[in-house]
């Protein structure tokens, strides 16, 4: 194993340690944890900085261990749906991010925004799944309300902080943030 790659490893295992913690800041008030979207900002994160592989799989296991941690969310269907949003966040954003070579703001925000959308899109698809499975129903209005209106705050709160603290990384030259080469690591 390289020794980029064990940097890559022991960073996404330092965002899924933030993305368990996080929460703790604003679920004492679920109203407020559910619009600030706590545990995206660490998957985001890892897929821009340690890569769309590493930010599938902390995507993926973040919220079923917290789940079966700490009760919150509750496991199904919350956390399972959760499960394939936040791995899409990871995939997605990591993928466009190298993809469009350019380590730019530009580059960052076009790679957030998709993967915003395309995890969205999955939340909605596997949560509509699990609840007719279950014999209820999922609704667009409930999809809109889950996937846009509530979440407001938190969409807002990761264009701003996301885009901050890769600059700042940027900065300090531990990721690339100018034209350069494909490698998101220094």
């Amino acid at each position: 194993m390289k020794r980029s790659d064990i940097y890559r490893l022991v960073l996404a295992a330092l965002f899924l340690a933030v993305g368990i913690v996080l929460p703790f800041l604003t679920m004492q008030i679920k109203e407020i944890g559910n619009m600030l979207l706590p545990m995206h900002l660490p998957v985001f994160l890892c897929g821009l900085i340690s890569g769309w592989k590493y930010g599938l799989a902390v995507g993926a296991i973040l919220p079923v261990m917290r789940s079966l941690m700490f009760g919150m969310p509750a496991l199904y269907p919350s956390a399972v749906a959760m499960a394939f949003e936040l791995a899409t966040y990871g995939l997605t954003v990591g993928l466009v991010f190298v993809l469009l070579r350019r380590r730019n703001l530009l580059t960052l925000y076009a790679s957030l925004l998709i993967a915003m959308v395309a995890g969205r899109a999955v939340w909605g698809c596997v949560t509509a799944i699990l609840l007719g499975a279950s014999g209820s129903a999922f609704t667009f209005s409930a999809f809109l309300a889950g996937a846009l209106l509530n979440a407001i705050p938190g969409i807002i709160l990761q264009l701003i902080l996301i885009p901050s603290v890769m600059l700042i990384l940027g900065r300090l030259r531990v990721v690339r943030m100018s034209v350069g080469g494909t490698g998101d690591i220094q």
